[in-house]
């Protein structure tokens, strides 16, 4: 991929017309602890003058295009913990706001055997549009808030879905815990879901937090010693109000306590 960095955009170009969503939406639910969730891939939205990527319905409904599931759990999880929620407002496909945005994983011209069609020979402009409207705009939101929490060292909880199969492999997993080498919420949060009786619970799995693409945890939190943890949930098991609300509860109940511990507000590596 080209670099975007020093690329002087024309006056007059933009991506998002009048009529397409915002790129990042706040739910604020209070400041009942310092601490944010967000949710990367909450919506398969695709900018109008984009044509959909030529992508048809059910590919837009498909796990390529989001995270099925994941933004009405994030934003019960806040709700519920008294958290403001961060909500990325466009597909995946367009830019992913978890992966660095220079890399070949930004916006994927192939995702799970789908071709993408209207992301077949980017331009330089084309990157830096995408970047400059949908990306920059949600992660800015992502770093106003936890700014907001007036906490020197707040925690992030990204919440995100895994489809229940990928290239040809079943995932059994009900949930997953993606960290790297921060355990204060990861470990005892993987405890506390492995308590309950027949759940299945990854350590990361099905993805791990030591991967370098897991951009949006590394960016806000990883690099500054702050408290953070990835949640994964299966994509079936939010596939009604009920599943999300369940899920919802669950990873609630565990992480309360854990938020309510005032010695976890300090940068990791000097506590």
């Amino acid at each position: 991929m080209v670099s975007t960095a020093s690329l002087r955009l024309p006056p007059s170009a933009n991506l998002l017309g009048a009529g397409d969503p915002a790129p990042v939406t706040v739910h604020h639910h209070g400041r009942r602890r310092p601490a944010v969730v967000v949710c990367d891939h909450a919506s398969n939205a695709i900018p109008a003058r984009l044509g959909r990527l030529g992508l048809d319905d059910g590919a837009l409904a498909r796990h390529i295009a989001w995270d099925i599931g994941a933004r009405p759990l994030a934003d019960s999880l806040a709700r519920r913990l008294g958290l403001p929620c961060v909500l990325a407002g466009y597909s995946r496909l367009v830019v992913d706001c978890n992966r660095e945005p220079l890399s070949e994983a930004s916006m994927l011209a192939f995702s799970d055997g789908d071709m993408i069609p209207g992301n077949m020979g980017l331009t330089p402009i084309d990157h830096a549009l995408r970047i400059r409207e949908i990306f920059e705009p949600y992660h800015a939101a992502i770093g106003a808030e936890l700014l907001a929490t007036g906490c020197s060292a707040p925690a992030l909880i990204a919440v995100h879905s895994f489809t229940p199969s990928m290239n040809g492999f079943a995932r059994l997993w009900h949930c997953g815990v993606l960290w790297d080498r921060d355990s204060r919420l990861a470990v005892p949060l993987l405890a506390a879901l492995r308590a309950e009786p027949g759940l299945v619970v990854g350590d990361n799995q099905p993805y791990s937090g030591r991967d370098p693409s897991d951009y949006t945890v590394s960016r806000h939190a990883k690099v500054r010693g702050w408290p953070h943890v990835c949640i994964e949930v299966r994509q079936d098991l939010l596939a009604d109000t009920a599943g999300v609300e369940r899920w919802a509860e669950r990873l609630g109940s565990s992480l309360a306590p854990l938020l309510d511990e005032r010695t976890l507000y300090v940068p990791w590596e000097v506590k």
